[in-house]
């Protein structure tokens, strides 16, 4: 059963879709579904992408050498979680 989103993790759900120019309903991300490989199938390039939407968007850097990459981006709700520690 798909969880569902909270406020935040829609408005990155939408940021992502935008960004991306992903042909889908933000909606309907499973906040908690792998972003990439098997889950939406985003790859590298997408991250660096998403990356930059994020750093414009909420002026919080996200660095391609960042160890914890894997956790970040790991999925929707990962990643909203990961925006607000660094807003904080």
């Amino acid at each position: 059963m798909k969880s569902e989103q909270t406020d935040f993790e829609r408005e990155i759900a939408q940021l992502l879709v935008s960004s991306l120019n992903l042909a889908l309903d933000p909606v309907s991300i499973d906040p908690e579904a792998p972003l990439f490989r098997e889950g939406l199938g985003l790859d590298s390039i997408d991250m660096l992408e998403i990356a930059l939407a994020i750093s414009q968007h909420y002026g919080i850097q996200m660095r391609s050498d960042d160890p914890e990459n894997a956790t970040i981006f790991a999925s929707l709700r990962a990643l909203a979680a990961a925006i607000k520690a660094r807003r904080a």
